[in-house]
């Protein structure tokens, strides 16, 4: 039974997020769609990170295994067509090894959270950034976010409904910069808790206004009490845009 390797691109906005649910459109539901469409299997398909609704992905990795060979090249073209008109595409296909696994085997994982920080409202990326009007100082919000890199107890940065059996984990880097009117924040981690990265944000958000100070940040980390975290942000701005195996 062949297994295949699948980097995955998607706009969240129309799923209720990766994992198949009985509410409404996943992208692990599309894919798998797909994947019987084509082939007349019905399999699952397992993926690298379980991305909330309304969360993107530009390098989201999976895999699947199917009961016959078929070239990587004719995989991805497949499922691209029968995944029209889903906003979901299969960027690369490759045969992978048959212990590979798109979970289990990742090393870390990249996200990027995306502010359109100006006055107007956008147009072009609606539903793909998260409108700040007020200014932000990237630069106050940087220098504070650094307190969180390393090992720590982000219970202050995690959901209740987080189902991961400790709330320790390494961050292994957090960077904020601005490009003209947009600001992203990048973080890097082996794994991450349930909204832990949309927690970061809207309290760096904070910091970015003024409103919170570098050791105000460091105490809600500290205070390791979900009621110290500061708006969590919405899921329209976070992007999964790498998995290192």
């Amino acid at each position: 039974m062949p297994r295949y390797r699948l980097l995955i691109e998607y706009d969240g906005g129309p799923f209720v997020g990766w994992q198949r649910q009985a509410n409404g459109p996943s992208v692990q539901a599309a894919l798998e769609d797909a994947i019987f469409a084509m082939t007349g299997e019905r399999t699952a398909v397992f993926g690298a990170g379980r991305t909330d609704a309304g969360v993107h992905a530009l390098g989201q990795v999976a895999h699947v295994d199917l009961d016959k060979e078929i070239t990587a090249h004719r995989l991805r073209e497949g499922l691209n067509h029968h995944l029209r008109p889903a906003p979901v595409v299969v960027l690369n296909a490759d045969r992978a090894a048959d212990d590979f696994h798109a979970r289990f085997n990742a090393v870390k994982r990249h996200y990027l959270y995306r502010i359109l920080n100006r006055h107007s409202p956008p147009a072009l990326d609606r539903g793909r950034v998260w409108h700040v009007p007020g200014p932000l100082d990237a630069g106050v919000m940087h220098e504070a976010a650094q307190v969180l890199v390393g090992y720590h107890d982000f219970t202050t940065f995690r959901a209740a409904q987080c189902q991961a059996k400790s709330p320790l984990k390494t961050l292994d880097a957090i960077a904020v910069s601005r490009r003209a009117d947009e600001i992203a924040i990048t973080v890097s981690a082996r794994s991450f808790l349930h909204h832990q990265v949309r927690s970061i944000a809207g309290s760096l958000k904070l910091v970015g206004e003024g409103k919170w100070t570098a050791e105000d940040l460091l105490a809600a980390l500290q205070a390791r009490d979900r009621a110290a975290c500061g708006p969590v942000a919405p899921p329209q701005g976070l992007y999964l845009t790498r998995v290192d195996y």
